[in-house]
């Protein structure tokens, strides 16, 4: 009978200690607030002026989630498309928090969390129809959630989920090769100082490949710098041809504006040439149903697909030095319109962020 009862008082023991551990996990820093600020809209359209300050329960975590003290997060024009009613009346649920990059701190993990803890430094890429990432805090799960590297700023992984993934997909989809074996092509990458060109530039020259890259004339030297072999002016009559110094046409382009159109890409390819189209518009549709069984000039249109793991190895490449996030502005938390103002112009260089 003793034993019985040194057994029970055991297991009860055990699993008072057991529940108050898992307590302790899901709370994380006692000090966490009720409350945060956030910007959010509620219908479709007006732009920077429709986004307002609110104040908001601090969100409560699910089992496989970790909170984030958000640091930086950078907007995408996927985002402003989403406001537009890119994807209407599907998406987004109002009133909707936007932005889904995001890196910051974790301050609390949910229950079933293993790969992180309290204090981790972290990059984050939010389901895109519940975002969440203008907040100063944000729940995200565990499986759409990377450890940073030492030494990598929470403002240049922000910058990576979706540009830098959608431009590693794309230089992978003709071929790319980073182990030092690929033989490299010829291609050319339109809008190369926007915030997927910029990546896909610097992607596709440690892959070994001669790049030829558009953009406007006052980012001619910057793209260069980023390893671009020749820049053209798009509003030149050669950069509107697409047309390198030395006449070669292009075996791959890598097309990352809606504004480009196979009619000017068709011109520009080798005989067995491949448009790689990121942003397609109608025409551009249509033309990659025409082209779809084609064994000769053909476009094909990519979607992101890449996960975590990918996200790593970009961060590794910025850890290493080989890969660099190109920052157009900064702004901070209270400034957000300004920051969603500037990615809906359509003119940012590299990547706009909004740092909390």
């Amino acid at each position: 009978m003793i034993c019985s009862r040194a057994f029970f008082s055991s297991s009860i023991q055990e699993s008072t200690q057991a529940t108050l551990a898992q307590e302790v996990k899901i709370m994380g820093d006692p000090a966490r607030p009720e409350t945060m600020r956030a910007v959010q809209y509620s219908g479709y359209g007006g732009g920077a002026a429709a986004l307002k300050y609110v104040e908001i329960p601090v969100p409560s975590l699910k089992k496989d989630e970790v909170l984030i003290k958000v640091e930086a997060a950078s907007i995408n024009p996927a985002d402003c498309n989403i406001q537009k009613g890119l994807l209407r009346p599907f998406v987004p649920r109002f009133p909707f928090i936007p932005v889904s990059d995001v890196a910051g701190e974790i301050v609390e993990v949910g229950a079933a969390v293993s790969e992180f803890k309290v204090g981790d430094r972290v990059v984050s890429k939010l389901i895109f129809w519940k975002a969440g990432g203008l907040a100063e805090y944000v729940a995200a799960s565990e499986s759409v959630t990377v450890a940073l590297p030492a030494g990598v700023s929470t403002v240049d992984a922000a910058g990576l989920p979706v540009a830098g993934l959608t431009a590693l997909q794309a230089v992978r989809a003709i071929g790319t090769k980073f182990d030092g074996t690929g033989s490299g092509s010829n291609i050319l990458i339109t809008a190369g100082s926007g915030g997927i060109g910029t990546y896909a530039v610097q992607l596709a020259k440690l892959g070994n490949h001669n790049v030829t890259a558009t953009c406007g004339a006052r980012n001619l030297e910057l793209v260069a710098d980023m390893g671009a072999d020749e820049v053209l002016d798009y509003k030149t009559p050669e950069g509107a041809a697409l047309k390198n110094n030395s006449g070669k046409k292009y075996d791959y382009i890598v097309n990352t504006t809606n504004a480009g159109k196979w009619s000017a890409f068709k011109p520009a390819l080798s005989s067995h040439g491949r448009v790689v189209d990121l942003a397609p518009n109608l025409a551009n549709f249509v033309a990659s149903m025409l082209t779809l069984f084609s064994k000769k000039k053909k476009l094909s249109t990519v979607l992101l697909s890449l996960g975590m793991e990918d996200l790593r190895f970009l961060l590794e490449l910025v850890k290493e030095g080989k890969l660099k996030t190109v920052v157009d502005s900064r702004h901070p938390f209270d400034k957000a319109a300004d920051a969603w103002e500037k990615s809906m112009s359509g003119h940012a260089t590299g990547k706009v962020i909004v740092e909390m």
